[in-house]
């Protein structure tokens, strides 16, 4: 199987994007996104390794609502100058195009958002794609991959730290909740996740066709 092809081959065209993303609060309609980070994914022979990092601290978009317990939570102070941010649409433009780049390296046809608790962030990343008028947004429109319920399949945890212990993952709770940080340990814990089902005799699945075989008449 050729590298281009592996990554389309394993996900059904999909490629995988673990991505966080920083809020002021839970409501994507209303709530501001403070920070975004992604990592894609990179096969190693047969292994998935994580690849390139992503990173955008963004400016509070005019009219969005900050909830202060939300930057309590986080740490993020939207108005520090040292922050260095771009604005929501310049940040989402360079990611999606970075995206569908690495969308046509890999021959997938689309991308898919991967991250913890993953309904939270596709509804914020749908929220700013509309919002800002992007046509282009690489993202498959509902389907997303949770690391929260694959870790519970595999380990029997759900909060990301607990979930990293049990895989292996050095994880930090000093540096949590930092978008890049917390994208960073996704990518770890769903790439052994991958991985692991691999060495266990889980891919490819036994009876499934190669794509040396002869096509079904």
């Amino acid at each position: 199987m050729s590298a281009t092809s592996q990554m389309a081959e394993r996900f059904r065209g999909y490629l995988p994007v673990v991505i966080d993303i920083e809020t002021g609060g839970f409501d994507a309609s209303r709530d501001a996104i403070l920070e975004l980070a992604g990592v894609l994914l990179e096969f190693e022979g047969d292994q998935l390794f994580p690849g390139k990092k992503l990173h955008y601290q963004i400016e509070p978009s005019p009219g969005m609502n900050i909830d202060p317990a939300s930057l309590s939570f986080t740490g993020i102070d939207p108005y520090d100058p040292a922050r260095n941010a771009t604005s929501e649409l310049e940040a989402f433009k360079e990611f999606f195009a970075e995206v569908r780049r690495a969308i046509k390296s890999a021959h997938c046809t689309r991308a898919v958002i991967v991250a913890h608790n993953a309904a939270f962030d596709h509804q914020f990343v749908r929220s700013a794609s509309e919002r800002n008028n992007l046509k282009r947004n690489p993202f498959h429109p509902f389907t997303y991959f949770d690391t929260a319920s694959i870790a519970a399949v595999a380990y029997g945890q759900t909060v990301l730290s607990r979930a990293c212990a049990q895989a292996g993952v050095p994880f930090d709770e000093k540096q949590a909740h930092s978008a890049l940080y917390d994208a960073e340990r996704a990518a770890l814990l769903f790439c052994e996740i991958v991985n692991r089902w691999m060495r266990m005799g889980g891919w490819p699945p036994e009876g499934s066709m190669t794509s040396e075989d002869p096509p079904v008449e």
